[in-house]
């Protein structure tokens, strides 16, 4: 992340968003801005505070998409979260806090898994050596050895105990038979073989509490207290070495993890990185809240919790507290029937940054169906390539592809780029039913006209549109 400059980050956004310069402009600055924040001097480095950004925009033209690269980009805890799933405190649902657990949730994870892959090495020959005590059961101390005391040595053939330890010729013989076991285990020769292992049963799940003031962290606290009160259970599994090397791999990398540290690096990179994006603050803003007759329910409330934790401010989580201030939030909203500035003043102003992402048109339906590197087209091609065919489409069914698209998004709906999974689903249902039947090796062509006579009819029907399309 630190060798990339805006313009790069923007390159690395167009292999997978189409269109939407202004927006992904935007995201490159703040997300560099983030670097150099860090690098700042120590002495003003706390007072930057984040460009928080709010994306305006039809759905299905690029938001969530956006802000999900983004953070794969910057290598950040990254949480989506929409905000009509909140409630003020007080009501029953879901309070603000809980993003910014979510997020904790998220990085947790993150760092669990890169220091789990940096021991997986250690991990595995551990693995291995219990393997091996199970199906070489590891030697006593030899009869000759003699037995270390605290201050002394008894020496060879005095006062050792001949039950506890075994003749020098059998120990040396199950050591070499313990090699001969780990080079089979290693070239795989005993992948087949069953063996019984005891592994750590699994927690059953615990309800979600939900209520006021982070009451929802309660059931999985109660479940960690009880679960070092009590131990661990345990139990046996019958698996095949090739399956207890997984199995083992993990527990051994699990005791390996210094979850101090994990939780330690995790609460600094929430705090320094982490990314919240909320989806459909629109649905928040005072016009909607009273959408088909309901009820406002607490939609201005919503804005009230949510200022502080946008402000800046601190989160207890079940890892420790989190400070928000220098968390980047993202937000998205279509704004149908709301503007930003229906929001309240107080976090309009949390949101400096504006974007307004434009609706997609059908020169940038062909490209989305064919630039990408995720490419509708292109994941088409990969799940038909699984069975063994190929399919090709012409130039001219993507333009007409896109065509149809962009007529009925004008006529029914607009939903974006998300009407050409709609679209392809239609077009190749009878496609993906009957492939298993075909040959291996077989091409298949889709062309315009292929496209004009399963799709044009539909199109054309306004009624019909609005339930296949």
């Amino acid at each position: 992340m630190k060798e990339m400059t805006p313009r790069q980050i923007v390159a690395e956004l167009d292999k997978y968003v189409i269109g939407q310069d202004d927006a992904k402009k935007s995201v490159a600055i703040a997300l560099r801005n983030r670097w150099r924040r860090r690098n700042a001097d120590e002495e003003i480095r706390d007072e930057i505070i984040p460009n928080n950004i709010i994306m305006i925009g039809p759905t299905g033209v690029g938001k969530t998409e956006i802000a999900r690269r983004l953070a794969r980009l910057a290598e950040a805890p990254f949480v989506k979260v929409e905000a009509t799933k909140f409630t003020e405190v007080g009501y029953v649902g879901r309070d603000v806090d809980s993003m910014i657990r979510d997020l904790t949730d998220v990085a947790i994870n993150m760092v669990r898994a890169e220091q789990t892959a940096r021991v997986r090495e250690r991990a595995v020959e551990l693995a291995e050596e219990r393997i091996l005590d199970l199906l070489i059961p590891p030697a006593a101390p030899r009869k000759d050895a003699g037995v270390q005391g605290p201050g002394f040595v008894l020496q060879p053939g005095r006062d050792t105990d001949a039950d506890a330890s075994v003749p020098s010729d059998e120990h040396e013989l199950r050591e070499r038979t313990r090699e001969k076991f780990r080079e089979k285990l290693k070239r795989g020769d005993l992948d087949k073989r069953e063996i019984e292992i005891d592994v750590a049963a699994d927690q059953p799940a615990m309800m979600q509490v939900f209520g006021p003031m982070g009451i929802e962290e309660m059931g999985l606290n109660l479940q960690d207290m009880f679960g070092n009160l009590t131990g661990k259970r345990r139990k046996k599994r019958r698996l095949n070495v090739t399956e207890a090397r997984e199995v083992l791999t993990n527990e051994e990398a699990e005791k390996l993890v210094d979850m101090e540290a994990v939780t330690k690096e995790a609460l600094d990179r929430v705090q320094q990185a982490g990314i919240v994006f909320i989806d459909e603050i629109d649905k928040v803003a005072a016009p909607s809240a009273v959408r088909n007759g309901s009820p406002d329910v607490s939609r201005q409330g919503v804005q009230r919790d949510l200022l502080p934790i946008v402000e800046g401010s601190t989160v207890t989580t079940k890892y420790g507290l989190v400070k928000t201030d220098h968390i980047l939030f993202i937000a998205s909203g279509a704004f149908h029937s709301a503007k930003p500035s229906d929001l309240i003043p107080e976090l309009q102003g949390r949101f400096p940054i504006r974007v307004e992402l434009s609706s997609l048109s059908e020169s940038d339906f062909v490209r989305i169906l064919t630039e990408p590197r995720n490419a509708l087209l292109k994941q088409y091609q990969a799940l038909l390539a699984s069975e063994g065919v190929d399919i090709w489409f012409s130039d001219d069914a993507v333009k007409a592809i896109a065509r149809i698209a962009a007529e009925v998004n004008d006529q029914v709906e607009n939903i974006g780029a998300r009407r050409l999974h709609t679209i392809l689903t239609t077009l190749l249902e009878e496609i993906l039913f009957e492939v298993p039947d075909m040959h291996t090796g077989d091409r298949i062509e889709i062309t315009e006209d292929l496209v004009e006579e399963r799709l044009a009819a539909i199109a054309r029907n306004r009624d019909l549109s609005e339930y296949v399309l």
